[in-house]
C-alpha cells in the first residue's frame, strides 16, 4: 500500500471516531452505566500493554507491526460491539456509539504511550476502531431489526453466527495491520500479511471465544459477568509479556556474545550490528517470516564469531577479500562456536555456510554473505569508491559468490535510504 493508502486508513478511523463522538454528545449515552463498564474495560486492557520498544533494537530488526498483545482490550471492544442484550434487557447503543466509547477508552489508554514518542500507537488506535466498526455494523442493524433472530434463533446457530463473523473481523484486522505496516516500512505486502494472519490464529482464536462467551454470559447475567470472563485473558496477557521479556534477554545475550569479536579486536566497531540491521532488511525485502528473520538476525549478529578461533586475525576484520578455503574454514569454526553457545540449530547452520558458494545455501546464509562482503568492502579504508563500487563489485560476483536477487534486494533496500537506518554500536 502506498503512504497516501494508510492516510486514507487513518482519514477513515477519524472521521468514524468523530461521527461517533458527535452522535453520543448530540444524543446522550444510552445505557451509560454499560458504556462505562466497557469502556473501563477496555481502557484497562490497553493500559496493561507494556511498551517493549526495545525488542529488536539490538540489531535493528523489528517487527512489522506493533504486536504487543492487549487481549482484554480486545475482547472487550468487541464484545460491546457485539452486545445485543445485558441482563435480559435489549440494548440501544447501535454503532456511532460503540465507535465513540471504543474511541474515547482506547484514545485515554493510548496517552501515555504517544507521550513517550510511541508513534505506532496511532495506527493501533485507528486499526482498533476500524475493526470494532466493521463488526459493530455487521451485527447491530441485524439485531435491532430483529432479523438475526429470526434466522439464527438464540441457540448454537447465534454463536455461529457470532465466531463467523468474529473470524472475518479478525481477517480485517490482519488485512489493516499489514497495510499500515507496508505504509509505514515498505516491506513486501504478502509476507506481512502471512505473519498478521499466523498471529491471529494463536491469540485471536483465544479472543474471538472469549468475545462469544462474554457477550452472552452478559445477555443473560449482565455485566457482572465481565469481570468473571476477563481474569483468563488478563492472565494471557502476562504470559505474553513473560514470553516477550524472555525474548528480549535473549536477543540481548547474542548481541553481546556477537561484540566479542569487536571488543577482542577482531571486526571493526558496530560491524556485526550493521550486517544484522540490514540483513533483517534485505529479508524483509525477499518476503522472509518472522521466524526466518530472527533466524537471520541471530545467524548475521554471530556470523564472524569463528575469528575468535584464530591465531593471526584478519586485518581490518574483513573477510569478504580472503581466499574461499580460508572464508570457509572461519565459517566452520563460526558454525562450531555457535552450536556450543546454544543458539537454535538453524542459526549455527547459517553461521556455517555462509562462505560456501551460493548454489548450496539457504537463502539466510546467501543474506548474510552478501551483506557482510558489502559492510566490508564499503568500509573507506577497504573500497574508496564508497557503496556504489561496492554493490558493483558485488554485482560482478554473482556467478559463484552473491546471490542474483540478494544483490537486488540489497540494492534496492540502499536506495530507500536502508544503510542510514543502521545504527551503529559504540566502540568498546
Amino acid at each position: 500500500m502506498r503512504p497516501w493508502g494508510a492516510w486514507a486508513l487513518r482519514g477513515a478511523a477519524v472521521a468514524l471516531a468523530a461521527a461517533g463522538l458527535g452522535h453520543t454528545l448530540w444524543h446522550g449515552v444510552a445505557e451509560p452505566g454499560t458504556a462505562l463498564a466497557f469502556a473501563t474495560l477496555v481502557a484497562l486492557g490497553e493500559l496493561a500493554r507494556r511498551d517493549h520498544r526495545e525488542h529488536g533494537a539490538a540489531a535493528g530488526h523489528q517487527p512489522a507491526q506493533d504486536r504487543r498483545p492487549a487481549p482484554l482490550g480486545s475482547a472487550a471492544a468487541l464484545t460491546y460491539a457485539l452486545l445485543g442484550e445485558a441482563a435480559g434487557h435489549p440494548t440501544r447503543h447501535g454503532v456511532l456509539q460503540t465507535v465513540a466509547v471504543v474511541f474515547a477508552a482506547a484514545l485515554a489508554a493510548a496517552v501515555p504511550y504517544i507521550a513517550r514518542g510511541g508513534g505506532h500507537a496511532l495506527d493501533h488506535l485507528a486499526r482498533r476502531v476500524l475493526t470494532v466498526a466493521f463488526a459493530a455494523v455487521c451485527f447491530q442493524p441485524l439485531h435491532d431489526s430483529g432479523r438475526l433472530e429470526d434466522v439464527t434463533g438464540r441457540g448454537p446457530c447465534l454463536v455461529g453466527f457470532l465466531l463467523a463473523l468474529l473470524g472475518l473481523t479478525a481477517l480485517c484486522d490482519a488485512v489493516l495491520a499489514a497495510a499500515l505496516a507496508r505504509a509505514g516500512t515498505g516491506w513486501p505486502y504478502g509476507p506481512l500479511l502471512r505473519d498478521e494472519l499466523r498471529a491471529q490464529l494463536g491469540i485471536g482464536s483465544a479472543i474471538c471465544a472469549t468475545c462469544v462467551v462474554m457477550a452472552l454470559g452478559v445477555a443473560v447475567a449482565g455485566l457482572w459477568a465481565l469481570p468473571v470472563f476477563s481474569v483468563p485473558l488478563l492472565l494471557t496477557q502476562m504470559s505474553f509479556h513473560r514470553i516477550t521479556a524472555i525474548r528480549v534477554t535473549y536477543r540481548q545475550t547474542i548481541t553481546s556474545l556477537a561484540r566479542a569479536t569487536e571488543i577482542a579486536g577482531c571486526t571493526r566497531p558496530g560491524h556485526a550490528r550493521r550486517v544484522a540491521a540490514l540483513s533483517c532488511a534485505v529479508g524483509r525485502e525477499l518476503g522472509l517470516s518472522e521466524r526466518e528473520l530472527t533466524v537471520l538476525e541471530y545467524a548475521a549478529l554471530m556470523h564472524d564469531i569463528g575469528q575468535l578461533s584464530l591465531v593471526d586475525p584478519v586485518p581490518a576484520g574483513a573477510t569478504a577479500e580472503l581466499p574461499a578455503a580460508e572464508a570457509r574454514r572461519i565459517a566452520e569454526l563460526g558454525g562450531e562456536v555457535a552450536r556450543r553457545t546454544g543458539v537454535p540449530a538453524e542459526v549455527a547452520v547459517v553461521v556455517e555456510l555462509q562462505a560456501d558458494p551460493y548454489r548450496r545455501q539457504p537463502v539466510a546464509a546467501r543474506i548474510v554473505r552478501t551483506v557482510n562482503a558489502y559492510d566490508d568492502l564499503a568500509a573507506a579504508s577497504l573500497h574508496p569508491g564508497g557503496s556504489l563500487a561496492a554493490l558493483e563489485q558485488l554485482r560482478l560476483g554473482t556467478g559463484r559468490d552473491h546471490h542474483p536477487e540478494v544483490v537486488e534486494s540489497l540494492a534496492r533496500v540502499l536506495a530507500r535510504g536502508g544503510r542510514a537506518r543502521v545504527v551503529p554500536a559504540r566502540p568498546g
